[in-house]
């Protein structure tokens, strides 16, 4: 009788006590600031950097304080932040120019190297007065679709085509330097607009080159997964615009 009492009374005290406290775990917030700033990689150009990001590339360097040729450093810290630049000191190039050696860590105290490549075209040659034409035969298989992260369109072509000029201008990027683009020639043809034709099986021009509306620059067929596309683009200041909204009607 006495160990029924004795275990009644232990199962009561426990009742009345409270329950232990759920255990507490931390975790760091998820970050509230997007990227604003990049970190320069061997070989890399600032119209790549500046495509990557969605940026123009003039205002890219003003923020920066870059000037002709926009040399830029191997591991150099470029802010991205291109809401407030200093008033304008001189025009810019019309080219950027990749890294040109290993530099420590930024600020980049040295003293520039020399960059040994030919000076770029001026963009001054331009026409003033052009139109756009379609880069490559074929039909539209994707189209624009900025929700989707979809920058330009898809035309199926086929391998060996001709990826031509959309519009007279000068080459400012041609490699495979951007991941996700293969190879890549970018062009502009004014101070607002640039175009993209992303990957190509073989390129036939050069940074700096000028080039007619209707210039063979390419060929079609450089996607292991689809040989038979190119992808392209239209930027205006920068920001991926509908390319079908510009490009005559079939």
């Amino acid at each position: 009788m006495r160990r029924v009492v004795l275990c009644a009374g232990l199962l009561l005290v426990t009742a009345c006590q409270s329950p232990p406290p759920a255990p507490i775990v931390q975790r760091p917030p998820p970050p509230s600031e997007k990227i604003n700033y990049h970190i320069v990689s061997r070989g890399e150009t600032l119209f790549a950097i500046a495509w990557r990001y969605e940026k123009d590339v003039d205002k890219l360097a003003r923020a920066n304080g870059l000037g002709l040729p926009y040399t830029i450093y191997d591991r150099q810290r470029l802010t991205l932040d291109t809401t407030h630049l200093p008033p304008v000191q001189r025009e810019v190039a019309a080219v950027a120019r990749p890294v040109v050696t290993s530099q420590p860590a930024q600020p980049v105290l040295q003293s520039p190297i020399k960059v040994t490549k030919p000076p770029p075209k001026s963009t001054a040659s331009l026409p003033s007065s052009w139109h756009w034409q379609w880069p490559a035969e074929g039909r539209v298989s994707r189209t624009f679709n900025s929700d989707q992260l979809f920058k330009g369109v898809d035309i199926e072509s086929h391998p060996g085509q001709p990826v031509v000029a959309a519009a007279p201008g000068v080459v400012v990027y041609s490699g495979n330097g951007l991941r996700g683009y293969g190879q890549l020639i970018i062009v502009k043809h004014s101070e607002v607009y640039l175009s993209a034709y992303a990957h190509c099986r073989k390129i036939y021009v050069r940074e700096g080159q000028m080039l007619k509306g209707g210039e063979k620059m390419a060929e079609v067929g450089g996607d292991p997964a689809n040989n038979k596309r190119l992808y392209f683009e239209i930027r205006k200041d920068g920001k991926p615009v509908n390319p079908l909204g510009f490009l005559p009607r079939r």
